[in-house]
């Protein structure tokens, strides 16, 4: 039984989807009802000793971090991002620094909405400007290591001869 709930342990260890018992039994060449039978045993470990993981099974069984645990994996793993918040980073990339006004006039008030959720994920900084009325955004070095960029944007945007092409619109 022990092996059986290591080899059952690697499978969810490697997977990135729950699965049911009867796929780790056909990963695993083991018949549903003795996985099953050895999950629930390994998920009794797992919540018997004070570790950042656990197998959730409520769509199926998978290895996961605990949620108290989740601020240190949204720090180190990357991050997604919806393809309307992709679109404004680039825009503060290439553009920065950025006035936040400037920039809700080429991408729509929803920027604000993505200025923050940006913010939040720390892609970008946002400090006051000269006058005090609107906002300088610039991306930050967590930025450049996500999308492995050497150097900084304004070389990038030359390099790639975006600064010029920039032409998003707003979106409703």
């Amino acid at each position: 039984m022990e092996q059986l709930k290591s080899r059952i342990e690697a499978v969810l260890f490697t997977t990135a989807k729950a699965l049911t018992a009867k796929e780790i039994g056909e990963i695993l060449e083991t018949d549903a009802d003795t996985v099953e039978e050895a999950l629930l045993d390994l998920i009794m470990d797992y919540s018997s000793r004070d570790g950042a993981l656990e197998i959730d099974d409520e769509n199926g069984y998978i290895l996961q971090v605990k949620e108290e645990h989740m601020d240190i994996v949204e720090k180190l793993c990357p991050v997604e991002l919806k393809p309307a918040v992709l679109r404004t980073l680039s825009v503060i990339a290439l553009k920065e620094p950025i006035r936040q006004i400037a920039l809700k006039d080429m991408r729509g008030s929803t920027a604000y909405e993505h200025v923050q959720e940006l913010l939040d994920k720390g892609l970008i900084s946002k400090t006051k400007d000269k006058n005090g009325r609107s906002f300088n955004l610039k991306t930050t070095p967590k930025f450049a290591e996500y999308f492995k960029l050497k150097g900084d944007t304004k070389t990038l945007a030359k390099m790639l001869d975006l600064e010029k092409r920039i032409t998003d619109e707003p979106e409703e």
